[in-house]
């Protein structure tokens, strides 16, 4: 579900204004009276979304979620419309992703969104508790909170709604947007959070984005290096697990669920919807292709290019990443290969 703290709700709003307002009469043509008249008052994923929900489903992957889906309506591809549950409104459309796009430019307006365009005094002042520490020239949105013993360095922009627990360090330079934070979380300068995420559709077409409605929530002692950016979810949210620490320049894509002490050294780069389990270890430079998960105490040497999913224990390298004893084996047999293949003048 959207948080309205960083998302302003234009709705509620029946299914039958909001396509009428889109101008898609020719999908409204296929909707009962009933379902035409449905209150829409969010959107969210299928598998957390509420009566009052749109959802997507736009082909084969969302499958099982469409079918234990609480949702009030479903923007749904031909290929699916047979397994939208009983109960759930389906609008069938041909680019679904476009259709659920256009549904939440309409509830969650695009000038509504971000650090800059926040002018949210309907959240109220912030909110400090004793002893915190705020450099020179920061920027703090309204109904920002921030606990006992927070230090924020200087120019430093908060948006609107953000809470931060206590003990936390954020230096200089940063952004804060979209977030939740806990406990001893420390930023270094130039850390990015809650940035849009990269989404887009017609992919080296019209480029659309498709728009970032979720949050970044930082669990207890998390620590982010220098100018590492953690882009927000598109309507979930990207998490970061307690004792987790980043290194710097590092890249976390929206959706990303990272475990508990973890270690991701710098210059690596996961892509959206890469799961993380606890105790993964990274080196620098790695990269996922996203959409995988990478299992609970998996070591990732440097350099390694993630491609699919890996158990618990795996200890991987290679680009793509295999298991490290099969990347060993394949460079002993290169190396055997070419023993003795020297050219001389």
């Amino acid at each position: 579900m959207v948080d309205t703290r960083f998302h302003r709700f234009s709705g509620p709003a029946s299914i039958g204004t909001i396509l009428s307002s889109l101008g898609r009469t020719d999908l409204l043509a296929g909707l009962s009276e009933e379902a035409a008249g449905h209150i829409v008052t969010g959107a969210s994923e299928l598998e957390l979304a509420g009566p009052g929900d749109v959802a997507l489903a736009a082909h084969s992957s969302y499958l099982e979620q469409l079918r234990g889906t609480s949702a009030g309506a479903v923007i749904v591809s031909a290929e699916l419309r047979d397994a939208v549950p009983e109960g759930v409104i389906a609008i069938t459309a041909p680019k679904p992703h476009h259709l659920f796009a256009d549904f939440l430019d309409y509830l969650y307006p695009a000038s509504t969104r971000g650090v800059m365009a926040a002018e949210r005094a309907d959240l109220g002042a912030p909110v400090f508790e004793l002893e915190v520490s705020i450099g020179s020239n920061v920027v703090i949105g309204y109904g920002v909170e921030i606990g006992r013993g927070t230090t924020i360095g200087a120019n430093t922009v908060i948006g609107a709604g953000v809470t931060i627990g206590r003990n936390c360090a954020i230096a200089a330079n940063c952004t804060i947007d979209c977030a939740h934070i806990g406990n001893d979380v420390v930023l270094h300068s130039g850390v990015r959070i809650g940035t849009e995420g990269f989404g887009w559709l017609d992919f080296g077409q019209t480029n659309r984005k498709l728009p970032q409605l979720g949050r970044v929530l930082i669990q207890d002692r998390v620590e982010i290096g220098a100018n590492s950016t953690v882009d927000r979810g598109a309507l979930g949210d990207t998490c970061l697990g307690e004792g987790t620490k980043i290194d710097n320049l590092v890249q976390i894509g929206h959706n990303c669920r990272i475990g508990r002490n973890c270690l991701i050294a710098a210059m690596s780069g996961l892509s959206g919807s890469t799961i993380v389990e606890d105790g993964v270890l990274m080196g620098g430079g790695v990269g996922t292709s996203g959409h995988l998960t990478i299992g609970t105490g998996s070591v990732v040497h440097g350099r390694a290019a993630v491609t699919k999913t890996w158990p618990a224990g795996s200890k991987l390298a290679g680009a793509p990443a295999q298991d490290i004893r099969d990347f060993w084996r394949e460079i002993a047999t290169m190396r055997k290969l070419t023993k003795g293949d020297r050219r001389h003048d």
